[in-house]
């Protein structure tokens, strides 16, 4: 049972999808996992299809765009930063005839660096990349994002 005041971090960036990207939200986004320096979120491939049958690309560009909102949230600290995406490049390795699943982590050194950035100068750049799979484990897309890391004004 998880404590009100305190909800898991998965289940605050759930509920920040569904209210500030209600679009990632009704696709069928969810963060599963959220944790320091860590986020997995999947997507259903029922409701996301395309013309000739497989995961629409915008789908699979936003379960890999959002990690990085989802990680930051986890990493940082959000009542002093935020996040935004400055650039993101996709790559399709292969349709997606399944649900999808995107991982991205950033190691403890990077989130030191990016913290103390942020913080001398207001923000702080970072890549992120995350690798996109089916349910059989075989990647479909990979992902490389450029974020920032804003201090609120």
């Amino acid at each position: 049972m998880s404590d009100v005041r305190n909800p898991p971090i998965a289940e605050v960036v759930n509920s920040a999808l569904e209210q500030t990207i209600p679009v990632a939200h009704r696709m069928g986004v969810y963060a599963e996992e959220v944790r320091r320096g860590y986020a997995a979120a999947t997507v259903p491939v029922e409701g996301n299809g395309n013309h000739f049958g497989v995961m629409y690309a915008g789908v699979l560009f936003t379960v890999g765009e959002i990690l990085g909102g989802a990680i930051a949230v986890a990493s940082f600290d959000t009542a002093r930063f935020y996040p935004l995406v400055k650039d993101l490049r996709i790559v399709f390795r292969k349709p997606a005839t399944t649900a999808v699943r995107a991982q991205a982590t950033l190691d403890e050194a990077e989130i030191e660096r990016i913290a103390t950035e942020a913080a001398a100068n207001g923000k702080a750049d970072f890549v992120l990349r995350a690798v996109l799979s089916d349910t059989g484990g075989v990647v479909v897309a990979e992902t490389e994002g450029l974020y920032q890391l804003r201090a609120h004004q």
